[in-house]
């Protein structure tokens, strides 16, 4: 019991990481219809982001108050990565609108130019980030063991909070379902598509930020780090649904509780295989994903 109680933490941690890297995937795919390849490069803007503010916090600030670099980081590591999203949106993506293919090719280069700027920046080794204080050690429940920075990351579920209750609740949530279901009879009911198409990517690219910022408690960070949770991201929008959030928690949690499980009996490669095909054969079955928007939109594409 003590051994499936860490194995169900550790799993239910990688799918909240799971869950902040598709997140925005999921929303701004439905929406825009385009193929992000650079969207793990988000993850490790975010990343690198922390580091920076960390190396400040150490050059600038008295040492009984380095803790306090975190929640500094966190906030930093969602603008930024908005703000580069921004611009990675108006100088690329607006131009690739139901392009799938098109969108694929360019924004995987666009990933390549992002790590290689992170290798001429920060220099192709990885670098460490020394977590909070308050984040270190473990609980112990029961015989088992459980990380603090693991349960620390769980707190995923705060920011699915407020993504819902910014889709739900907010008349800019209303606009942007609106326009994942329909773009154009959105755009003839007075929304400004393009305003919604920017600030939605903006958001997404926000929330990998956030989610890099969560990485840098498992481990270094390096120039691929992004690369790393890619795909697991993208399995996430296809098994869930796109645009859909019960659909992303969902998936997040079959796929990282399906990895870790796995993982623990054979190896990490094999895992990654064996749930990469489960994946593949549930879609024969359901191609739309567990939760799919019905729409006249999508029923004529």
């Amino acid at each position: 019991m003590d051994t499936i109680m860490t194995m169900m933490v550790n799993g239910i941690s990688l799918s909240s990481i799971l869950l902040l890297s598709a997140l925005g995937l999921s929303v701004t795919f439905g929406l825009m219809r385009v193929i992000n390849m650079a969207h793990g490069e988000f993850l490790m803007i975010g990343a690198y982001t922390t580091f920076m503010v960390q190396n400040l916090f150490l050059a600038h600030v008295p040492k009984e108050l380095f803790d306090l670099y975190f929640p500094v980081a966190l906030i930093a590591s969602f603008v930024v990565s908005a703000f580069i999203g921004i611009a990675l949106e108006a100088a690329v993506i607006s131009r690739l609108y139901g392009r799938e293919i098109d969108s694929l090719l360019a924004t995987w280069g666009v990933s390549l130019v992002l790590q290689q700027a992170a290798r001429s920046i920060f220099g192709a080794p990885n670098v460490n980030i020394t977590a909070p204080s308050f984040l270190n050690g473990v609980v112990h429940l029961g015989g088992a063991v459980l990380s603090i920075k693991r349960i620390f990351i769980l707190l995923a579920a705060v920011c699915l909070l407020i993504v819902w209750f910014i889709m739900y609740r907010l008349p800019f949530g209303s606009q942007m379902r609106a326009c994942i279901q329909n773009r154009d009879m959105a755009g003839c009911l007075g929304i400004q598509v393009r305003r919604m198409d920017r600030l939605t990517f903006a958001m997404g690219s926000g929330i990998a930020g956030l989610a890099g910022c969560a990485l840098t408690l498992l481990g270094s960070v390096g120039p691929t780090l992004g690369g790393n949770y890619l795909v697991d991201a993208f399995m996430v929008v296809v098994l869930g649904g796109v645009g859909r959030l019960a659909g992303a928690v969902i998936g997040a949690a079959i796929i990282g509780i399906s990895n870790t499980v796995i993982e623990f009996g054979t190896g990490a490669s094999i895992a990654k295989a064996l749930v990469l095909v489960l994946v593949i054969i549930f879609l024969q079955k359901m191609p739309q994903g567990l939760f799919s928007i019905r729409s006249r939109a999508l029923d004529e594409n």
